[in-house]
């Protein structure tokens, strides 16, 4: 079973070397589901040995559903990540009514060139699954991360075994959401050929004084004095429940 690693730092994709993770989604963001990462951290964790590196391209939080400039920064960044070495992209654009934006989404296959192409969980906020599922398989992208249109893969199982038919190998389907060493087993039977996960942990903050009354984000139940990591027992955990 191919394994991809969620991963916000340099830090998570060492973890992903040391662990014998397949792959890793680079983002920033984790608190809105990945947007995609700074220059540095790019060319930073390409120079991690013996990963295969796909970079989140996403210019912001929120819906799907780009403008004209959000698209061309888009085209810039997935250009960017080729020359810094990267295997792949994560991208997914929908338009107003919810429908998979193909046309674009074609056009940003193109510019990836060599790279690998994954349609994120955008996929999830679709009208309809196997209509999305069509047009994605006609844009030219190499996987689809999905969910089931749920909000965890175990929610969304009966669709992803559908998926599975439907896609017939014309493209890689990737359950995703709420993956752990509970469930890894079930969702692998279900035919799919990867399993995403980000097994997030945390770090504490090295603070010792701490201002309980400022919420930098403004947004409640956000730590401020926490750090997310890939935790590598968890990522561990996962790999030896698919061994089994």
């Amino acid at each position: 079973m191919t394994t991809e690693l969620c991963a916000y730092s340099v830090e998570a994709c060492a973890v992903a070397v040391r662990t014998g993770v397949t792959r890793v989604e680079l983002c920033a963001s984790p608190w809105e589901g990945g947007t995609t990462p700074s220059a540095a951290t790019i060319r930073l964790a390409r120079r991690v040995a013996g990963i295969r590196l796909c970079v989140m391209i996403r210019p912001r939080g929120g819906d799907f559903c780009y403008s004209d400039g959000e698209f061309r920064q888009m085209a810039d960044e997935i250009r960017f990540a080729r020359e810094c070495g990267a295997d792949g992209v994560v991208l997914g654009l929908l338009c107003p009514d919810g429908r998979v934006d193909a046309e674009r989404t074609a056009a940003l296959v193109a510019a990836a060139g060599e790279m690998e192409v994954v349609f994120h969980r955008a996929f999830d906020m679709a009208r309809d699954p196997f209509e999305a599922l069509e047009a994605v398989v006609g844009s030219g992208c190499r996987r689809i991360l999905t969910s089931g249109g749920r909000n965890t893969a175990v929610e969304g199982i009966a669709t992803l075994r559908e998926l599975v038919i439907r896609a017939a190998g014309r493209i890689e389907i990737m359950a995703g959401s709420g993956v752990n060493a509970s469930n890894a087993r079930l969702l692998a039977s279900t035919g799919v050929d990867a399993l995403h996960f980000s097994a997030r942990g945390w770090r504490d903050s090295r603070m010792e004084f701490r201002n309980p009354r400022v919420s930098m984000g403004g947004v409640e139940g956000v730590p401020e004095y926490a750090v997310p990591c890939a935790d590598e027992s968890v990522v561990r955990q996962i790999l030896a429940e698919l061994d089994r």
